[in-house]
């Protein structure tokens, strides 16, 4: 099976597909860094560096091949976020990037579609944007399957609900993917053996701390011997004081009032502020980790790239590229290549 990636980002969906037998030809990218990561780490797809608005099917996504092809992606997401209170309507431009999606779905009549969003698109404007979406996948032609996905089922060790549509142009109605983890991956599992590192940490490339000792270790290590993107935010000494009184599980709450006072009023924080994380659970939502100022869950400071990248599944030979700022940014937009890979395979299993 050929893909197509829109909106690729980083690449997780990507990893996902590939890991399933899917050859990426095509993938499309506006953002300068998120394309070099992609660039660098898929290097047999051809990547255009554009807006999506830019491409036309037939003239940039030409395949010729008797191979059954997917076509799939998430437009931009941070309208539908249910953190995101302000932009989750109308008015929204970015809300409005999925008929860019259908565009080139009539254009290119892949046999397979893979839609992917927040789960707040459910509930946008009353599920107006959902309505949307499916009335123009059914008036191209195709069936559509729609499910909520929590990647901790799938082998991620990280509670992370996400939005799937699967779309058959010959009439296939598919179930959700089977969960493939019997038991949920947690944050030690999945970190224990990484570099030791200090807060603002730049040393990038780094040996492990020792050999992987679980089996989410092992895989993800792979043949790797050391790796990329062990670069940790330099927060402030204050930043560090606050960090000292979070226990794992703890969040802003756990602050003394008086290291709080440079808010105009510490109680309306977000829950998810200053929130360090449990060793023995798999991690909350990765996302935007340096905003939400997540914290490492036996030491005082961030987390570094590499950690959140192996909270998200990305294998350790994955390398991410651009100032510590963009690598978060992507690492944290993107799609866990684990529950990716469950997707497709549900699809590649249906066309065998």
């Amino acid at each position: 099976m050929l893909g197509i990636d829109l909106f690729c980002g980083a690449g997780g969906m990507s990893v996902g597909a590939e890991m399933s037998g899917v050859k990426v030809k095509f993938a499309v990218e506006s953002d300068p860094n998120a394309a070099k990561t992609f660039r660098e780490n898929h290097t047999e797809t051809c990547l255009l560096q554009a807006n999506v608005k830019d491409i036309r099917a037939r003239e940039h996504m030409v395949l010729k091949t008797e191979e059954p092809v997917v076509l799939f992606g998430g437009p931009p997401c941070q309208g539908f976020s249910t953190s995101n209170q302000k932009n989750r309507n109308v008015e929204n431009p970015n809300n409005w990037l999925f008929r860019e999606y259908l565009r080139l779905v009539q254009e290119s009549r892949p046999d397979w579609i893979v839609f992917e969003n927040v789960k707040g698109l459910l509930e946008t404007e009353s599920g107006y944007f959902l309505d949307e979406v499916l009335k123009g996948f059914s008036k191209i032609g195709y069936t559509t399957s729609t499910f909520i996905l929590n990647s901790a089922d799938y082998g991620v060790p990280q509670k992370r609900n996400r939005l799937f549509i699967i779309g058959s142009l010959h009439g296939i109605n598919v179930p959700p993917p089977p969960k493939t983890a019997k038991k949920h991956i947690t944050v030690k599992d999945a970190i224990a053996d990484l570099p030791l590192l200090k807060n603002g940490d730049k040393r990038d490339h780094s040996e492990y701390a020792m050999k992987a000792n679980t089996a989410y270790a092992k895989k993800i290590r792979g043949r790797s011997k050391a790796c990329w993107n062990n670069i940790v935010t330099n927060n402030a000494p204050y930043i560090i004081e606050r960090y000292e009184h979070i226990p794992e599980g703890g969040n802003w709450e756990n602050i003394p009032v008086h290291l709080m006072e440079n808010y105009k009023d510490a109680s309306r924080c977000h829950t998810g502020i200053y929130r360090r994380l449990k060793s023995d659970e798999p991690s909350v939502v990765i996302g935007n980790f340096r905003k939400n100022m997540l914290i490492h869950p036996w030491e005082n400071r961030g987390l570094s790239v590499r950690e959140a990248a192996r909270l998200q599944s990305f294998p350790d030979s994955f390398r991410f590229y651009g100032s510590i700022g963009f690598q978060q940014q992507q690492v944290g937009n993107a799609v866990p290549p684990l529950l990716a890979k469950a997707v497709f395979d549900m699809i590649m299993s249906t066309t065998k």
